[in-house]
């Protein structure tokens, strides 16, 4: 598996695997869905990045909120999109999208709900499926660039950053 560099790398692992599982409906970001609007898909977007805490070998956190909006055409069996939201939710249970699962979490915190619009009228021809992922970016703190584990005692150290203050570790 390829290390993850950056958060992009999230919704475009969703999204291969969506294509895969559901070769039959338009897969992408709102670009892929300009003038398809009548069409059934899963719009994949990402609604928040926020810090979160460090892996346990030091890699930065950046949990992002992800919504895919599944959306059926207008004249659809009743609940249909209700259904395909279901189907999104049962395939992100526990995905990691095929990216390493020392950088990628598990999806939390899932909910789908219809989708509002103006915030007065529901169009039950959209759900939308949101949850949060935590990606870990960035090397592992724990990496020495020696390859050398190295130690100190914490009264011992004037400045954490500075290398020359550490020991390697006696074998």
């Amino acid at each position: 598996m390829t290390p993850i560099e950056k958060t992009s790398q999230l919704p475009t692992a969703i999204g291969m695997v969506l294509k895969s599982a559901f070769p039959q409906l338009l897969v992408g970001n709102h670009q892929g869905f300009i003038g398809a609007e009548d069409k059934a898909g899963v719009l994949i977007r990402v609604e928040l990045n926020a810090p979160g805490a460090r892996s346990p070998d030091g890699r930065k956190a950046h949990t992002l909120l992800v919504s895919l909006k599944a959306m059926v055409p207008s004249g659809s069996d009743a609940f249909d999109a209700c259904d395909l939201a279901s189907q999104l939710m049962d395939l992100a249970l526990d995905n990691r999208w095929g990216l390493p699962s020392d950088q990628c979490d598990v999806p939390t915190s899932m909910i789908a709900a219809p989708f509002g619009r103006n915030g007065v009228e529901t169009d039950y021809d959209t759900w939308i499926v949101s949850f949060t992922q935590t990606l870990y970016i960035d090397r592992a703190l724990l990496d020495d660039p020696t390859g050398k584990a190295l130690f100190s005692r914490g009264w011992d150290v004037l400045n954490i950053d500075d290398p020359d203050q550490y020991r390697p570790l006696q074998e």
